[in-house]
């Protein structure tokens, strides 16, 4: 169990950090024994095993420990793992520290100080954990840190320190059992045809992209000869395709069915043709108006649920009125039958007050938080959370999007390059699970752009995984399920027998049990035994007891190292 002791504006970040890092905890009561204390600066005598004091602040513990500190740094940077982990509230770097060991490092100095030999055991992080995890699942991550996880990697770096101390540790997983991660693939339909566009500022750029400006990229080397030809013939065959005597080559449903045979995937639909939206920022805002709107695809939308697809809201107005709110989500679910909708803003439009505005509108959850020039981690997690402002409804966060990573004014990426930077995406999820979600767009797969191989190549190799593929409800609901789950301690057997309770008791896929097995020191003055843990499937069953102290010694917890 962990205690944590933060000052009262501090708890309602508490406790979204430990919806994520999702293990036993509890605010911190007087006189009372905890595996690991969490203090955010000053603290009162405490009873643990582990005390991990984050401040970036200079406190009374510095002085009595002889631990010299540097400048305070508005911002910084941790070394964990050869990655570094940006901080956004401030570092408090420690220079010296007579009688500790560094076991943080940074490019200021140390940022973590261990005191092994003091009972407790005590670390000194100089940075804010929960100022930083505040910041980061509210403003989110500037686009130069598109691409670290710096909310899972600070997880990472917590749990670590707690397995190092020798502590065991309890944890629902955040992928399902038997799965590496989630994968929600969505599709953001901005277009449903090339025929809806006569002599608009749509149709004219398609025109000048495939005629001159294929010339343009084939001497550039980013298409071949025979990509300019199928471009030529694309706007050659324009007549036709308006008079229907030829196929509509940005027509997106099928080759998306097709492509994605036998894997759920999610599409959200523009509410209402020809509204551009209000308080859209930028002088071409009224390029932001659809030609069609949801009404106008029933066929479509009885293939695409038929098929196990879900169907959610590409909100226009949604983001900063309730109002407009309601009345886009009741135009969706009109069309589909389905109450309980997502959405995801038209061009991410969101402020800092949209997650209240769209719980108040009835949504489920939000797909918005992502980056339109960059892939990455806006929120710094791959892991559903709840935004600040809302109370229920959660946030899908978006991590891959085609048009940041070809279109020339955003990253500009070549295929071989974009294929590198998603399997780093994939690394990540693979070693710290959650879900990836991926967005390609309406036309992405045909003329000019042809982006449809790469996203082909894409799906092939999330195939080969142990991945979990799922809509944006059936990923969002798990993830709720697993915010659900409550622990409790057996006390009377001395902190080593808890006991995991689920309001939910069909729960598929399986939540992960996560039992770490700590660091110890190896035999004979061997190598240090890495941690590792054992996973137990578990469908909901209440309640289910994990005997910590047992588990830690079996052989079942010895064959995953960390």
């Amino acid at each position: 169990m962990i205690g944590v002791i933060v000052r009262p504006e501090q708890k309602a970040i508490v406790g979204e950090f430990f919806e994520l890092f999702k293990t036993p905890w509890e605010f911190h009561r007087p006189g009372r024994f905890y595996d690991v204390v969490l203090a955010a600066g000053e603290l009162p005598e405490v009873k643990t095993k582990l005390l991990i004091i984050y401040s970036s602040e200079r406190i009374a513990f510095d002085g009595s420990n002889r631990l010299e500190t540097g400048s305070k740094l508005n911002r910084g940077s941790l070394i964990w793992d050869d990655k570094n982990v940006p901080l956004y509230r401030g570092l408090l770097p420690f220079v010296t520290y007579a009688e500790g060991v560094s076991c943080l490092a940074s490019r200021a100095g140390s940022a973590g100080v261990v005191f092994s030999e003091q009972n407790p055991r005590v670390i000194r992080a100089g940075f804010s954990l929960f100022e930083e995890v505040a910041f980061l699942v509210g403003e989110g991550q500037p686009v130069e840190q598109a691409q670290i996880p710096t909310l899972d990697l600070h997880i990472d770096i917590l749990r670590r320190w707690i397995l190092r101390a020798g502590i065991s540790l309890v944890e629902i997983g955040p992928s399902p059992a038997g799965y590496e991660f989630t994968v929600c693939l969505t599709h953001d339909i901005d277009f449903t045809g090339i025929r809806n566009h006569r002599f608009d500022h749509s149709m004219w750029g398609f025109v000048y992209r495939a005629g001159a400006g294929s010339i343009l990229n084939l001497v550039r080397g980013r298409i071949s000869p025979a990509r300019l030809f199928q471009n030529w013939r694309a706007v050659a065959s324009l007549p036709f395709v308006y008079l229907g005597w030829a196929r509509d080559f940005w027509a997106p449903f099928a080759w998306y069915l097709e492509a994605e045979k036998e894997l759920p995937a999610t599409y959200f639909l523009i509410p209402f043709k020809k509204r551009a939206g209000e308080k859209v920022p930028g002088r071409r805002a009224a390029r932001r108006a659809a030609q069609y709107d949801v009404s106008e695809l029933s066929d479509w939308t009885e293939v695409l649920l038929r098929s196990g697809c879900e169907i959610g809201v590409h909100g226009i107005d949604a983001w900063h009125s309730a109002e407009r709110g309601r009345e886009e989500l009741g135009r969706v679910s009109g069309a589909t039958g389905n109450q309980q909708t997502g959405i995801r803003m038209h061009w991410l439009l969101r402020d800092e007050l949209t997650a209240a505005t769209l719980e108040q509108a009835g949504f489920s959850y939000d797909s918005t938080v992502g980056y339109n020039e960059a892939v990455g981690y806006r929120a710094g997690t791959k892991q559903v959370y709840r935004s600040p402002g809302a109370e229920k409804m959660l946030e899908l966060p978006l991590h891959i999007q085609d048009g940041a990573l070809f279109f020339p004014q955003r990253m500009n990426l070549s295929e071989c390059n974009a294929a590198e930077v998603c399997q780093r995406m994939i690394d990540n999820a693979r070693k710290s699970g959650g879900v990836l979600t991926v967005l390609w767009h309406d036309r992405s797969h045909g003329p000019e752009r042809f982006w449809g191989d790469f996203y082909l190549g894409l799906i092939k190799s999330l195939r080969e995984l142990k991945v979990w593929f799922a809509t944006g409800s059936q990923a969002v609901d798990w993830f709720r399920t697993r915010r659900g789950v409550r622990f409790e301690v057996d006390e009377s057997l001395g902190d080593t027998d808890i006991q995991i309770h689920s309001e939910q008791v069909e729960i598929h896929p399986p939540l992960s049990i996560r039992i770490y097995r700590p660091e110890r020191p190896g035999e004979h003055g061997g190598a240090r035994v890495l941690a590792s843990f054992a996973e137990i499937p578990w469908t909901g069953e209440s309640p289910k007891y994990v005997a910590l102290e047992i588990a830690a010694r079996s052989e079942l917890a010895s064959g995953i190292p960390l």
